[in-house]
């Protein structure tokens, strides 16, 4: 009789209208992605766990795991959630939960993992499970992406990720929103302007962030990216404001280049900027040809980018690689010119005029470079607050100093008859 029961409250939770926001209904669709991404109170994790509830009661034995990329306890996981909605719907009578993981209809089970303590070999434990709801998406490191999306393999299987977006280079926007998302994915940018059930609490919370945190009013409340890191010196409103459409004639065009230590897998990028000085005499970011690869690689890329855009020298940051920098290149083609920079002094101090000269309007980018940009937003008058190193970055302020070193007073590069730099004697100089 208690099995008759069970079967009776399964059929009857089928047809039971869900508590959601009807923004989210799409997304019960079947299908093998989907993301919701958007701001606070928005209904996000809400609706994917009584989504993942109701999937356990339709579909016996069904195994589904809630990954974050970190978890060091239970309470970083959305088992409390879940468990207040198996209580909400009134079917805890079907759901035995334990310490660790909930058991579920039919034998089936939800546990709770974070993708860091993962390896390509632990990973497999996973290739029987049908769903995947990634938390805290925007946290999720390419690598861990990469391990999950094909080891969540099972037929009919789903990979459902929830998120507040934080930065354009985080692998799940690059992975939805960027030029190429999954085929057939459902994606969904949602606030609380879409939730009915958008509490009073949250709402007085909102309108004093309006008036009192209006920069960061976008980010956490309607989904943007993080405009800047706290005391940048760049800004997103800055930036937007120096973009351009048509490009005058350029009077001089640099590549520049700021290598990376390490070519292994996983080091930093090499940063590769074209800049170009106009007949107005501001400064053009014309391209961002930034790769991750050996020596050879960079060097290639630059010299590609020296001949497509007739530039007049390539600048190359040495502090790393020394003469070995302008070795790659002549190993690549003997005769470039090349104008060697080094630095003694930190990021920041190197990028602060070249920011004010945003800030005049005397800086433009010819598109929108989604990588140099958000690297910019996150240098603050204290140094440098993204991940890793701001290779792009770096080589557009060494580029754009060369073009516009009328604007400061630093010392003067000079090549020698063979070709390589120095520094003349001028004392002082923000760039040293």
């Amino acid at each position: 009789m208690g099995g008759d029961h069970a079967s009776t409250e399964s059929r009857r939770m089928r047809i039971v209208p869900p508590t959601w926001p009807p923004v989210f209904n799409d997304l019960a669709k079947k299908s093998r992605y989907k993301a919701a991404f958007g701001g606070r109170g928005s209904g996000k994790s809400h609706f994917f766990a009584e989504a993942l509830v109701r999937n356990h009661l339709s579909a016996p034995g069904l195994r589904s795991v809630c990954v974050r990329e970190v978890q060091k306890s239970l309470k970083d996981s959305a088992k409390r959630l879940i468990e207040d909605k198996i209580a909400s719907l009134r079917v805890g009578s079907q759901f035995n939960i334990q310490e660790s993981r909930i058991v579920t209809p039919g034998g089936g089970i939800i546990i709770f993992q974070g993708m860091q303590d993962h390896t390509s070999e632990s990973i497999k434990s996973l290739e029987g499970f049908t769903i995947s709801w990634v938390e805290e998406a925007q946290t999720l490191s390419e690598r861990s992406l990469e391990l999950l999306k094909p080891t969540i393999r099972a037929p009919g299987s789903e990979l459902w990720f929830s998120w507040n977006p934080r930065h354009q280079t985080d692998p799940v926007d690059k992975y939805f929103r960027g030029l190429y998302p999954p085929p057939a994915a459902l994606i969904k940018h949602v606030n609380y302007d879409s939730n009915p059930f958008f509490p009073g609490e949250l709402e007085t919370e909102r309108l004093h962030d309006q008036v009192a945190n209006r920069d960061r009013y976008g980010h956490i409340w309607e989904g943007q990216y993080e405009p800047v890191a706290v005391g940048a010196i760049w800004n997103r409103e800055t930036l937007n404001a120096c973009r351009v459409a048509t490009i005058p004639q350029m009077s001089r065009i640099l590549v520049a280049v700021d290598p990376a230590v390490s070519s292994t897998e996983g080091a930093d990028e090499h940063g590769i900027i074209v800049v170009g000085l106009g007949a107005d005499g501001h400064g053009y970011v014309l391209d961002d040809l930034t790769l991750r690869g050996n020596p050879r690689q960079w060097a290639d890329r630059a010299i590609a980018a020296y001949d497509q855009y007739d530039a007049d020298a390539i600048v190359i940051e040495v502090n790393q690689g020394g003469d070995m920098c302008r070795s790659t290149i002549d190993s690549v083609r003997p005769g470039v010119r090349v104008i060697s920079v080094r630095a003694s002094r930190g990021k920041h101090v190197r990028a602060e005029p070249i920011a004010a000269q945003y800030s005049m309007g005397r800086v433009h980018h010819t598109r929108t470079f989604n990588d140099l940009e958000d690297q910019l937003c996150r240098f603050t008058n204290s140094g440098y607050e993204g991940r890793g190193s701001p290779d792009r970055a770096d080589a557009l302020v060494w580029g754009l100093t060369e073009l516009l070193r009328d604007m400061s007073n630093y010392r003067h590069i000079l090549r020698d008859d063979e070709g390589f730099s120095r520094y003349d004697q001028h004392p002082g100089g923000w760039m040293l």
